[in-house]
């Protein structure tokens, strides 16, 4: 079963609380979205494989610990852009990928229009990113997708899910690992989180 990860840190709380706000700008949005998921990033990556390599201090040699595999961050499109970022400050070596995802407006399931890898995911530790797990489609979606291409270390990076969303991806991945930075109630009868945000993507970018 999925293990849903919670992070609980008073940073991470007073942004959220900045991003929930109806009022915050543009600007402030896109920067906080990028700072929670660089606080993310050292719970997310805290159990990440590494190797011994031998460095040359200015005084002597010694062993050090580095990364064993890449890490692949994989924003959905395309909100998930707001949180590549973030991540990429914490961990500057960071490969991205691309998916892009479009919901059929009779059946309601998602579709793939865009996707390109880097082909480290096949050994690599994929970060799958997309600030709201709502309904858990395109999540579930997203991550079809990645193991298509061979990728098996694979987790869910989000900003707000709730119990639909979560229900959603352990029932279809019950081998991913949830990380998410706030769990709210449930989901409105038109598919939004509630307390939620609003719509994640037009606050990003400005279209709302």
């Amino acid at each position: 079963m999925a293990k849903v990860k919670i992070l609980d840190h008073p940073l991470i709380d007073h942004k959220m609380a900045i991003i929930r706000n109806k009022n915050t700008d543009t600007k402030s949005f896109r920067e906080n979205v990028n700072e929670i998921a660089g606080l993310m990033a050292f719970e997310i990556t805290r159990d990440l494989s590494t190797k011994e390599m031998e460095v040359e201090t200015p005084i002597t040699k010694t062993i050090c610990k580095v990364l064993s595999k890449d890490v692949i961050v994989v924003p959905i499109l395309r909100a998930g852009l707001g949180m590549v970022d973030g991540i990429q400050m914490i961990i500057p070596t960071l490969k991205v990928g691309h998916i892009g995802m479009y919901r059929d407006e009779e059946t309601l399931e998602p579709h793939e229009y865009y996707a390109k890898f880097p082909k480290e995911i096949v050994d690599g530790t994929v970060l799958v990113v997309d600030p709201m797990l709502a309904t858990g489609g395109s999540a579930s979606a997203a991550i079809t997708a990645v193991k298509k291409r061979g990728a098996k270390d694979i987790r869910f990076v989000g900003l707000v899910g709730c119990p639909e969303g979560i229900a959603r991806l352990e029932k279809d991945h019950p081998d991913i690992d949830i990380y998410l930075a706030a769990m709210d109630e449930k989901l409105n009868e038109i598919g939004y989180i509630v307390p939620g945000l609003g719509d994640c993507g037009d606050r990003l970018f400005g279209t709302k």
